[in-house]
């Protein structure tokens, strides 16, 4: 079985190169991508982007991280927007995967207001502890919504036939997660903040923003890994590679 996968950019963010490779200068603007994936069982979100309060506010909504990027986010960029331009209703999402809780990857969260949210048992769990939310790393206005959440530990089948399978990716946050997937034209990985350029794969450099370095580099291994064997690896926020990515309503893959 096989699922079909199309790309959406959900606005864009001007941010430090230090913090998305090691020795990096200057700033990058980097694109804020979710993606569709559709199989005959269902509907499935991975990644929802950026919350409203953040395109109304831009980067006062940041609190504390404001000082670190610059959003480029408008209205009809936001995941709804983007699922109804191509004829798709947010409100008939079945699963909304999120590789992790942070404010450019979960934000959208209530936007798919009846999907059924897959995050690993850890990233919810650290997306609840005062001091990490305090910190702002985690604010829960982007994913405390009353969405049924299901907590998986570790590898996790969505559809049970294998097309589609949560990978643990720790390391970038607590509990993070990448999506394998099988298309048609073969197999995909989207990485979302596991592996943020193609330069930190080919040169196994980590980010600045990490909260246990041996895990992302084992993560990123993983994802060599699968890249040896064939995958197509879809860097999380690689301008230069999201320029080469269809956007929807043509597949990605």
């Amino acid at each position: 079985m096989t699922v079909k996968l199309y790309a959406m950019t959900c606005g864009y963010l001007d941010m430090p190169m230090e913090l998305l490779i090691e020795g990096g200068t200057g700033t990058l603007r980097i694109p804020i991508p979710a993606y569709i994936i559709e199989h005959k069982k269902g509907v499935a979100l991975f990644d929802s982007g950026m919350s409203l309060l953040v395109q109304k506010d831009k980067n006062k909504a940041l609190g504390p991280l404001e000082p670190y990027f610059a959003v480029h986010f408008e209205p009809g960029e936001e995941v709804s927007a983007r699922l109804a331009a191509i004829g798709r209703d947010a409100s008939k999402v079945d699963f909304l995967i999120n590789s992790h809780l942070h404010f450019d990857h979960a934000g959208g969260n209530a936007l798919v207001p009846n999907a059924r949210v897959i995050v690993q048992k850890k990233e919810w769990e650290a997306g609840h502890v005062p001091e990490l939310i305090q910190a702002n790393y985690y604010d829960p206005r982007d994913y405390d919504h009353g969405h049924q959440v299901l907590q998986v530990d570790g590898e996790y089948d969505v559809f049970g036939d294998g097309s589609l399978r949560c990978i643990p990716t720790h390391g970038h946050t607590p509990g993070h997660q990448s999506l394998h997937l099988h298309t048609e034209s073969g197999e995909v990985v989207l990485c979302g903040d596991a592996c943020y350029l193609r330069r930190t794969l080919d040169e196994m450099r980590l980010p600045g923003i990490v909260s246990d370095k041996e895990s992302m580099m084992k993560s990123l291994q993983k994802l060599k890994d699968l890249q040896s064997r064939g995958a197509k690896i879809m860097y999380g926020h690689d301008p230069e590679f999201w320029s080469t990515v269809p956007q929807a309503p043509a597949q990605a893959a």
